[in-house]
């Protein structure tokens, strides 16, 4: 643990980031030149959303003594990557949805042509925005690129499949999620300690906890999407279950799959045992994602 962890630091709470993050989202919309691809962008990006990878990003900074400001490049270019992510998932040649954050899906506001090209400009915006980073830009532009290349990977199994004749159905399950879901999460994270100019040795517990809690995320998710309501989640309930995809409660059974979120649980929790009170913020992340109920 780094000296500047053992002392007092003045914190903002988990909405005065996401208006800083929200901020600067903004701002990083506002460059793109076109009305339509603008508009687009900003229903894509600004249009709600928990703000769960940036904000873990920099209380993951803060958490090693840094700044919001060391942080925000690496944590804007990650919301910038899931949004594209998003904006393609919900396309007719994938999840085909109608409804994100209870509003319409960017292709059913603006027509696949847009959604396409406003999927493709905001990763490319999340790497110019990554390179922005004041410390170690190209390690954080790193991450960014790694954890988009690992979501991709995962997205195309969870579609079409092909997994390795080794892995079992849980396997291939866990495969899906560690990159789809959890690498965004787990990287995130990374790229938060790396703009602190973090220690290998505590890179390796936020390594950890990052891939624990993104992990756990899906489950949860897929939890939810067999227990809650389309209202109640802003989004097609039973989606996948009704696509036939494999889910944790699918696989595992509803309890099995709450059992698997207890253990991610506590694992993440034992990642960050060593930075003492500084990474209480992250332990209530875990503990809220864990029981999560939208």
């Amino acid at each position: 643990m780094t000296d500047t962890q053992n002392h007092t630091r003045p914190t903002l709470d988990d909405e005065a980031l996401r208006g800083v993050i929200d901020e600067r989202l903004s701002g990083i919309v506002d460059r793109i030149h076109h009305e339509r691809l603008r508009e687009a962008a900003q229903h894509s990006t600004l249009g709600g959303g928990k703000r769960i990878r940036p904000i873990i990003a920099l209380r993951t900074a803060l958490m090693l003594g840094s700044t919001v400001e060391d942080a925000l490049p690496a944590a804007c270019a990650f919301e910038l990557i899931h949004a594209f992510s998003l904006v393609h998932d919900d396309l007719p040649a994938l999840d085909d949805d109608d409804m994100r954050r209870g509003r319409p899906t960017t292709h059913k506001a603006f027509g696949e042509c847009v959604a396409v090209l406003t999927g493709d400009l905001l990763q490319s915006l999340a790497f110019v925005v990554a390179g922005e980073s004041p410390r170690n830009p190209e390690r954080v532009t790193a991450e960014v690129a790694q954890a988009t290349w690992e979501m991709i990977e995962g997205q195309t199994w969870d579609t079409i499949g092909m997994f390795p004749e080794a892995l079992d159905e849980a396997a291939s399950l866990e495969l899906i999620h560690r990159n789809k879901t959890a690498a965004l999460i787990k990287r995130a994270a990374r790229a938060g300690a790396i703009a602190a100019d973090a220690r290998e040795e505590d890179m390796v517990q936020v390594d950890r906890w990052g891939a624990a809690v993104g992990l756990m995320f899906q489950v949860v998710d897929d939890i939810l999407d067999e227990t809650q309501t389309t209202e109640q989640l802003g989004k097609t309930a039973g989606k996948d279950r009704a696509q036939g995809k494999m889910t944790y409660p699918a696989v595992h059974g509803l309890e099995g799959a709450r059992r698997v979120v207890g253990d991610l649980q506590k694992e993440a929790e034992s990642a960050l045992s060593e930075f003492g009170p500084s990474a209480e913020p992250l332990r209530m992340i875990t503990s809220l994602l864990s029981s999560r109920t939208t």
